[in-house]
C-alpha cells in the first residue's frame, strides 16, 4: 500500500466519520439527549472531514442555523483544497 492509498483511505474514513457525527448529533438533539460537542464536530472537519461534515449538515439539516457552521465548514473545506493544490504543485 502506497502513501497515496493510505491518505485516500484516511480521508474516506474521516469524512464518513464527519457525516455520521452530524447524523448522530441530530438524532440526539431530537431526543434531547447528550450531544457531541461543537468543538469535536469542528475538529473532525479540521483533520480532513470537512466535506463529510458539510454533506451531513445538508442531509440531516443539522447546524444549518448556526452561522459559524454555515460559514466555518465551507471555509475549512476551501482552505484544505487550497493547501492541497499548493502541496501538489511543489
Amino acid at each position: 500500500m502506497t502513501i497515496y492509498h493510505i491518505i485516500v483511505l484516511y480521508l474516506i474514513i474521516v469524512n464518513i466519520t464527519g457525516f455520521a457525527m452530524m447524523g448522530i448529533d441530530k438524532q440526539k438533539a431530537i431526543k434531547k439527549r447528550w450531544r457531541i460537542r461543537e468543538s469535536t464536530l469542528f475538529l473532525v472537519a479540521l483533520i480532513g472531514g470537512s466535506f463529510g461534515s458539510i454533506l451531513g449538515m445538508r442531509v440531516f439539516h443539522h447546524k444549518t442555523k448556526h452561522w459559524y457552521f454555515v460559514c466555518g465548514m465551507p471555509l475549512i473545506f476551501i482552505l484544505q483544497i487550497v493547501m492541497f493544490i499548493i502541496m501538489i504543485r511543489k
